[in-house]
């Protein structure tokens, strides 16, 4: 039994493991707010987890609402979350496959080369911070691009899959940038927004470029011409949120 004091909503967290799709475990944390009039009126309901993207965990906060509406004026809560425990695989398998779509190739044609789409929050030491990504896209020989678009800032790179690897551990432990006093520090605003193998139809950038956009269609273009609209609509407008 719950009372639902005016200004309090109850939330739930719960751990779901899904091992065969990511071989970790994902620790969803389900936030649940129950209006006052509950349930004749629908829970407010936010979805976050560590181990998936912004755009996985829209996507089964979207799917929770859709189920919630088939429960009209009973309490659901318990059902939603029995819901989510069955079918978080299928709706992030659904969204994954997006990033993952099937390989195509048989493995060992493009020596396995992959792709990185990184968002980074802010860049306070941005000249700095441009050089040295520079500095180790072409140590590590990576190629692609630094793209900046209003508060935007994304980072894609394509190369070998150990390079790559090799690029993700520099970003998080180097002190790439300054904090707001001006100390050296670490990234800790980036986002993983899709790992992925190079497919056919993906064009390879042949340089590292930074390049600034005016406009989300010019951005979009970028990803278009390298043959990535998909990664394009499924990761990027969710930023503009």
């Amino acid at each position: 039994f719950f009372s639902f004091p005016e200004m309090h909503g109850i939330s739930f967290r719960i751990q779901i493991s899904v091992k065969e799709l990511l071989d970790t475990d994902v620790l969803l944390k389900l936030l649940f707010h129950l209006p006052v009039n509950y349930p004749s009126s629908l829970p407010d309901i936010s979805v976050n987890s560590d181990q998936l993207t912004r755009a996985q965990c829209m996507d089964v906060k979207e799917k929770l609402l859709e189920q919630a509406k088939k429960h009209p004026s009973e309490p659901m809560v318990h059902n939603l979350i029995l819901w989510v425990q069955q079918h978080l695989k299928d709706v992030v398998k659904q969204s994954a496959t997006v990033c993952n779509e099937k390989a195509t190739l048989s493995k060992g044609t493009e020596d396995g080369i992959w792709m990185l789409l990184l968002h980074l929050d802010h860049m306070r030491a941005k000249a700095k911070y441009v050089k040295t990504v520079e500095k180790w896209a072409s140590d590590l020989r990576l190629t692609g691009r630094l793209m900046f678009m209003g508060k935007i800032i994304l980072i894609l790179l394509q190369g070998d899959r150990s390079s790559i690897k090799e690029y993700l551990i520099l970003q998080k432990t180097s002190k790439v940038d300054v904090d707001s006093s001006g100390k050296k520090c670490k990234e800790k605003m980036m986002r993983v927004l899709c790992e992925t193998e190079v497919q056919s139809q993906h064009k390879r950038f042949q340089t590292f470029e930074v390049k600034e956009y005016s406009a989300l269609e010019e951005l979009q273009k970028e990803f278009e011409t390298a043959g990535l609209t998909t990664l394009f609509s499924e990761f990027v407008p969710p930023l503009l949120k």
